[in-house]
Protein backbone atom coordinates (compact mmCIF):
# COMPACT_ATOMS: atom_id res chain seq x y z
CA UNK A 1 0.00 0.00 0.00
CA UNK A 2 1.20 3.46 -0.90
CA UNK A 3 0.34 6.32 1.46
CA UNK A 4 0.49 10.00 0.61
CA UNK A 5 0.56 12.17 3.69
CA UNK A 6 -2.11 14.83 4.12
CA UNK A 7 0.47 17.63 4.14
CA UNK A 8 1.53 16.61 0.62
CA UNK A 9 -2.07 16.68 -0.60
CA UNK A 10 -2.55 20.06 1.06
CA UNK A 11 0.63 21.44 -0.52
CA UNK A 12 -0.48 20.16 -3.93
CA UNK A 13 -3.99 21.52 -3.32
CA UNK A 14 -5.49 18.17 -4.30
CA UNK A 15 -7.94 15.81 -2.68
CA UNK A 16 -7.08 12.13 -2.44
CA UNK A 17 -9.33 11.32 -5.40
CA UNK A 18 -7.84 14.14 -7.48
CA UNK A 19 -4.34 12.87 -6.70
CA UNK A 20 -5.31 9.37 -7.85
CA UNK A 21 -6.62 10.79 -11.12
CA UNK A 22 -3.47 12.86 -11.68
CA UNK A 23 -1.25 9.87 -10.98
CA UNK A 24 -3.31 7.58 -13.22
CA UNK A 25 -3.29 10.06 -16.10
CA UNK A 26 0.46 10.60 -15.80
CA UNK A 27 1.22 6.85 -15.75
CA UNK A 28 -1.12 6.26 -18.69
CA UNK A 29 0.50 9.07 -20.67
CA UNK A 30 3.92 7.54 -20.03
CA UNK A 31 2.51 4.17 -21.21
CA UNK A 32 3.40 2.61 -17.86
CA UNK A 33 -0.25 1.59 -17.30
CA UNK A 34 -2.85 0.40 -19.75
CA UNK A 35 -6.08 2.35 -20.13
CA UNK A 36 -7.93 -0.15 -17.92
CA UNK A 37 -5.26 -0.16 -15.23
CA UNK A 38 -5.09 3.64 -15.15
CA UNK A 39 -8.87 3.91 -15.10
CA UNK A 40 -9.05 1.55 -12.14
CA UNK A 41 -6.34 3.47 -10.29
CA UNK A 42 -8.26 6.70 -10.89
CA UNK A 43 -11.47 5.07 -9.68
CA UNK A 44 -13.31 6.24 -12.78
CA UNK A 45 -15.56 4.64 -15.36
CA UNK A 46 -14.51 4.24 -18.98
CA UNK A 47 -16.07 7.46 -20.26
CA UNK A 48 -15.08 9.48 -17.19
CA UNK A 49 -11.43 8.52 -17.62
CA UNK A 50 -11.60 9.11 -21.37
CA UNK A 51 -12.87 12.63 -20.63
CA UNK A 52 -9.96 13.25 -18.26
CA UNK A 53 -7.57 12.32 -21.10
CA UNK A 54 -9.43 14.43 -23.65
CA UNK A 55 -9.51 17.45 -21.31
CA UNK A 56 -5.71 17.19 -21.11
CA UNK A 57 -5.37 16.55 -24.86
CA UNK A 58 -3.74 13.18 -24.22
CA UNK A 59 -3.89 10.78 -27.14
CA UNK A 60 -5.57 7.49 -26.34
CA UNK A 61 -3.13 5.66 -28.60
CA UNK A 62 -5.70 4.36 -31.07
CA UNK A 63 -5.08 4.76 -34.78
CA UNK A 64 -7.48 4.92 -37.70
CA UNK A 65 -6.53 1.32 -38.47
CA UNK A 66 -7.59 0.31 -34.95
CA UNK A 67 -10.95 1.96 -35.55
CA UNK A 68 -11.44 0.03 -38.79
CA UNK A 69 -10.54 -3.23 -37.08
Amino acid sequence: MFVIEDNILTAAQLSESEMKIELAVMLYQQRRLSFGQARNLAGLGYFEFQKQLADRKIDNGYTIEDLHD
